[in-house]
Parts: structure tokens; C-alpha cells; sequence
């Protein structure tokens, strides 16, 4: 993993925990959430405040997320809300903490200058012993202080100076008067300087989770589903109208479609489909090739092209259906027929414009996993696991292509890639091979076929 983290594509943008008074404070925070410090005194820390160095020392990865139930955090710096989610165990842990940052910035601001804020993201599920637990996560709530109580006092002061405020023989308790000096001392004037974080609740009905092997839950839906990593046969009877699993090619694709998850690339306005679905082509030779153990050391565009040219006729299914598709979309090629059986079906889509894409880009991520930068961009932990397991030819190609192509615009990168502007409803004549009827039914990469 060096090359990746030489290249700031494995813990980048990181926050660096170097200052006597920063280390200090987490150490305070870290005892009042785990009873557990740390010795170091340089470290680094993601948006939870989990450090993967602290990790390493305390021997336990899971420390501020026992259980990969209800994540804790500690927060130093709102700095910190640019940070990436190391080893997220649910899809929405990141998002959420980042809202609850930019929702509070100004509080958690002044707050952090002088203490740390540590909290939790709270549910109803404290331990997941088995997937029907699952379905009980709905409501996501979250509590944080700072390690000294100070909003707890604030919010004590605040009860006390309206019960000064109102009751008319208030001037004469020594003992309230006594209570609002000795709270004011540790909170400052709250009635100048609220010292308020706002009472933030999720609802949370469509989201990933790394347990049972990954687990995709779509609740929210016209028609509920599960989609396992797994075996499907390993999870029981759960509360859902469909139970797939990563080998339910056709099933998955009705789904998505049905429920109006996904569009084709070539439909989407606004985007370089050719561009795209070229680059797919590349990563699926680039896959060959470390197959065919092909040195790809310093390899470009150029090269991967003459290779695929060269090795045509050995290339998978996936290369030759997006090269069609491709043909199609720039070309006036003819109609190609990518049903949900075809290799390629899952390459030619992205996220529809709704609420879940990122979890649904996340699933064809898992579906189309010879496409590594979407899979770099959409679902990092499944990338660092297979990443592991290629050629040293591959990590080097890999790892310079992101570093090239994405880490200079990852804005940009992610819009082309992902972004949505208004559906295309028509094409040149010249490009449209069949008749817009057809299209309209069964969209441009076929009829998707039962089983």
C-alpha cells in the first residue's frame, strides 16, 4: 500500500495531530469515551477523529466503533470535516457527521479552541447479532460535549437564569445565585454566546453496511430488497420483498431499473459517454493484461490501445460490448443488444438523479469490478482489499492513473463521472438506430430478460 499512500490516494486529507494542546485534549476525550489513551504525541485522525496510528497502538482498530454499531468521534478541529470515514461499517456514518459539522460550525468552532467535542452517533441497535437486527436502524441521533461538560453547563446556567428571570423572590437565593457564578465561570456568558449545538436527527431507510459480509438495504424503494456480497442462502428469512445476492445479475437489474436507480451513460446529458466508456475499456485491458502477466510498467493511453488492438480477440465479453456500445453512441454503429446476461450490462450504467446514488454507485462499483476508478471513488474499502491481491505491474499502472486522472480534479472527475443534469430525450437522427419506441421501452442497452 506504500505507493498509495506516497501518492495521497490511501489516508489522504488526513488531519496531522502534532500540538502538545491538541494531543492532550484527545487523550482526555478518548478516556472519557473508551477509558483508553494514547502515548503518542504525533498522529493523524479522520472526521471521526479515529487515528489509524492510535488504532495501531491500543492494538484495536474498532476503538471509537465497538461493535460497528454506534460510531463514536471526537472532534478537534472542524477542520475535520473534510476528512474521508476510515473503515465505515455504514454508508451514511460519514455524511452525517459532516452535516452535523457544517450544521454547527460556528459552535463546534469557539467549542474546539479550548476542548474537545467528543460524541456519538446514536440508534436503538446496540449490537447486530444477526441481520434482522438491521431493519431496527432507522432513526439516527447524535450527542456531543465537550470532555468538561461545557454544554451540559450551558444548558444548566440557561434553565437557571430564567428561573432567575421569573420568579420574583429569585434575588434573595443565595443558593441559585451561588449555582449561575460557579456555571458562568466554566461557560462564559451564555446569554451573549449561546453555547448550543442543535438537537440533530437522521432517517436513515436505504444504506450499506460492511457486516455479514456487506449487506445493500433498500427500504425506501418501491420495492424493498437486499442485496448481499455473499451467499444470499446465509442470511435467513429477513423483512424485505427481495433477498439477491452479487450473482443475481438479472434480478439486481430489474430491480434497479424498476425502481428508476440507474440510467444508461449514453442517455445522460451534460457527459463525454464515448470518453467514459472508453476509459472503462482501458481498466478491462489493464485486467487482461495482468492476466496474460503483461508488464505495464510506464504503460499510457497509447499503449494500452496498441495492446488491445494487438489481443482483440482475447479480450472478455465486457471489452467487446462497451467497444459496440461505443460504436453505437459516436458512430452510428449498429444497435447493440446488452442484456442484464452480458459482462458489460452494469459498465454501461450509472445512479439515476435521487437521493441513494452514491449507494447505488457504490453497488455497481461491486458489480463492475474491473473499472477501478469507480470502484476508487465509490468504494474505497473494496478497492484496498482487491488492490492488495494484483500484480505489482497493476498497483503501479492503477496508482499512476489516479494520481494523474483523478487527485489533480477530483471535482471534476466526480461530475463528469457522476453528475446530473437534465435526462437526454433525443439524438441526431443519424445516431439513432432504432426507433425512439424501442428506446423508450427498453432503453438503449436491450431488454432486460427474466431468468
Amino acid at each position: 500500500m506504500k505507493r498509495l499512500i506516497q501518492r495521497g490516494l490511501m489516508f489522504g486529507n488526513l488531519i496531522h495531530i502534532d500540538s502538545p494542546a491538541l494531543v492532550e485534549r484527545y487523550n482526555r476525550a478518548l478516556k472519557h469515551l473508551t477509558g483508553k489513551v494514547t502515548d503518542l504525541r504525533d498522529f493523524h485522525v479522520d472526521i471521526s477523529g479515529y487515528s489509524p496510528e492510535v488504532g495501531d497502538e491500543l492494538d484495536d482498530d474498532l476503538y471509537l466503533n465497538q461493535g460497528g454499531c454506534n460510531r463514536q468521534f471526537i472532534l478537534l478541529t472542524t477542520q475535520q470535516k473534510t476528512a474521508p470515514l476510515l473503515d465505515a461499517t455504514f454508508s451514511m456514518s460519514r455524511s452525517i457527521l459532516r452535516r452535523f459539522i457544517e450544521e454547527n460550525e460556528a459552535q463546534l468552532f469557539a467549542l474546539t479552541a479550548q476542548d474537545a467535542v467528543a460524541g456519538e452517533i446514536l440508534n436503538s441497535v446496540y449490537a447486530i447479532s444477526d441481520p434482522t437486527r438491521l431493519f431496527d436502524i432507522r432513526r439516527l441521533e447524535i450527542e456531543a460535549d465537550t470532555t468538561r461538560g461545557t454544554i451540559r453547563d450551558a444548558e444548566a446556567l440557561g434553565q437557571k437564569i430564567d428561573r432567575f428571570m421569573e420568579e420574583d423572590d429569585a434575588w434573595f437565593d443565595d443558593v441559585l445565585i451561588a449555582d449561575m457564578i460557579g456555571l458562568a465561570k466554566r461557560t462564559g456568558d451564555v446569554t451573549r454566546n449561546p453555547v448550543r449545538l442543535k438537537h440533530m436527527g437522521f432517517t436513515q431507510d436505504n444504506f450499506w453496511t460492511s457486516h455479514f459480509g456487506g449487506l445493500y438495504l433498500f427500504r425506501n424503494t418501491k420495492e424493498t430488497a437486499v442485496i448481499a456480497c455473499g451467499q444470499k442462502d446465509d442470511l435467513g428469512d429477513l423483512p424485505v420483498q427481495h433477498v439477491f445476492d452479487l450473482d443475481d445479475r438479472n434480478r439486481i437489474a430489474k430491480f434497479l431499473k424498476d425502481n428508476g436507480l440507474v440510467e444508461p451513460i449514453v442517455k445522460a446529458r451534460g457527459i463525454d459517454a464515448g470518453a467514459i466508456l472508453r476509459q472503462k475499456m482501458d481498466f478491462i485491458v489493464v485486467d487482461a493484461a495482468q492476466e496474460a502477466g503483461v508488464d505495464l510498467s510506464g504503460a499510457t493511453r497509447r499503449d494500452i490501445r496498441a495492446l488491445a488492438r494487438a489481443h482483440a480477440a482475447k479480450l472478455p465479453e465486457e471489452f467487446h460490448g462497451l467497444r459496440d456500445l461505443t460504436a453505437w453512441a459516436e458512430d452510428a454503429g449498429p444497435w447493440p443488444r446488452i442484456t442484464s446476461d452480458h459482462p458489460a450490462y452494469f459498465y454501461t450504467l450509472r445512479a439515476a438523479d435521487n437521493p441513494d446514488a452514491a449507494l447505488v454507485n457504490q453497488l455497481l462499483a461491486e458489480l463492475t469490478r474491473k473499472d477501478v476508478r469507480q470502484l476508487f471513488i465509490c468504494h474505497k474499502q473494496l478497492f484496498y482489499r482487491l488492490y492488495a491481491g494484483w500484480t505489482d505491474t497493476k498497483k503501479s499502472y492503477v496508482a499512476d492513473f489516479l494520481e494523474r486522472e483523478y487527485q489533480a480534479d477530483k471535482a471534476g472527475a466526480r461530475a463528469s463521472l457522476f453528475g446530473h443534469d437534465a435526462p437526454m430525450d433525443d439524438r441526431p437522427a443519424a445516431h439513432d438506430p432504432a426507433p425512439d419506441a424501442v428506446i423508450q421501452r427498453v432503453g438503449p442497452w436491450g431488454a432486460v430478460r427474466r431468468r
